[in-house]
């Protein structure tokens, strides 16, 4: 499976657990921390471990395997490092709060469509 495959696949994922506000930005032209960054919003911790264990799940099926996790299931923020691009799972306050897309505002922004 190619990364374009591998990143719909988590866009499915997400939507599936009716993630919100489902981001993809393309980083790799102006950093070398991954390709691509996926960001979502849960309404509430619950759901914020529910929408990453589904992208888990879901990927492991295919033998991909997340290589670092930071936050637990009690979290406002998830983060799920796949290599060639990271997933953000936020709490809706806290992403209004940390706000990636204007820290990241270079990156280009691209839709499931298009990839």
């Amino acid at each position: 499976m190619n990364i374009e495959e591998s990143i719909k696949l988590v866009y499915k994922a997400i939507d599936d657990k009716q993630g919100e506000d489902i981001k993809i930005l393309k980083i790799g032209n102006i950093s070398s921390l991954a390709d691509y960054f996926i960001i979502t919003s849960a309404s509430n911790e619950r759901q914020v471990k529910s929408i990453t264990d589904n992208i888990e799940k879901e990927l492991e099926e295919h033998d991909i395997f997340v290589r670092a996790k930071e936050g637990t299931s009690s979290s406002n923020w998830i983060l799920l490092d796949y290599g060639d691009y990271i997933i953000h799972v936020f709490k809706t306050e806290d992403r209004q709060f940390y706000n990636l897309e204007r820290l990241w505002k270079d990156a280009e922004e691209i839709t499931v469509e298009a990839i």
